[in-house]
């Protein structure tokens, strides 16, 4: 094998966890060129988005391929292989996600994708985007806030499951009591799932109810909180990289990625343009 196919032969594995001390979820990002999986199944739903190439991949009796943008799920138990549908090789993302995740938010037990294959650009767009931040920094909050959320609209879009009531009364107050409480554990959040317990709630009833009065979903809101309380701190002179950690964030580049995003600089260009105007 020569040194351009060693290069994109590549496969790498990220653990995410859903919520302080939750069940870990395992991201993958591979691209082959050649690499064909051998028969095998998962006890989980393997949930993938085509990225590149081609994939032909052995399912219940037949074939099926994919192709950029492609969602394709897998469902537990079903025996399946996956390898190049051409020269060119293939590229994807993937999740494995415990059934249990595919069931809030839904009626009718277990979901059952009778089309394997995919086609839903806003969604397939949305998985790649929730892939790659949380490969990149597997925040827990995020995680839990994220992806539960997708694979409830992939199983409200796609399945035989049909979709729960959205109507959540009192959506204000659990909104409230969910930002106190991420608010007052800054350094440490505690999960939705064990928030949504004490609300008497589903993961997906609090998800709801947060983004019905807010907007936005509770990784977002607390992010938001800890760029204003990072900010406070980078003016009093403090470096970057002190201040991720006084305000939860993973490291300095966390910070940095969610203070672009709230305020359009990095924390040390705000650190140094008030320090100027104060000098």
């Amino acid at each position: 094998m020569n040194t351009q196919q060693q290069i994109r032969e590549q496969a790498r594995w990220t653990r995410a966890r859903l919520g302080r001390c939750g069940p870990p979820l395992d991201l993958l990002t591979a691209h082959f060129d050649q690499h064909v999986y051998a028969p095998h199944a998962h006890t989980e739903f393997t949930i993938g988005v085509t990225v590149g190439g081609s994939e032909v991949i052995a399912y219940r009796g037949g074939h099926i391929h994919s192709y950029p943008g492609s969602i394709v799920v897998l469902e537990p138990g079903e025996m399946h292989t996956g390898g190049p549908a051409a020269c060119d090789g293939y590229a994807y993302q993937a999740l494995y996600a415990e059934p249990a995740l595919l069931t809030d938010g839904t009626l009718g037990g277990l979901p059952h994708f009778r089309d394997p294959v995919l086609h839903d650009p806003e969604l397939a767009t949305a998985l790649r985007a929730a892939h790659t931040d949380i490969s990149t920094c597997p925040d827990p909050l995020e995680a839990e806030s994220r992806l539960p959320w997708l694979l409830t609209a992939l199983a409200r879009r796609h399945s035989t499951a049909r979709a729960s009531t959205d109507a959540i009364p009192g959506a204000d107050h659990i909104a409230r009591s969910v930002r106190d409480r991420l608010a007052d554990e800054l350094l440490d959040p505690p999960s939705l799932a064990d928030l949504a317990t004490d609300l008497g709630l589903s993961r997906y009833q609090l998800l709801r109810a947060f983004r019905t009065a807010t907007g936005i979903p509770p990784y977002a809101w607390l992010a938001q909180h800890r760029v204003a309380r990072a900010r406070r701190l980078l003016e009093t002179g403090m470096r970057p990289a002190e201040v991720a950690g006084l305000v939860g964030f993973a490291d300095q580049a966390h910070l940095t990625r969610w203070f672009r995003r709230v305020l359009g600089v990095t924390p040390a260009a705000y650190r140094n343009s008030v320090q100027d105007t104060a000098g």
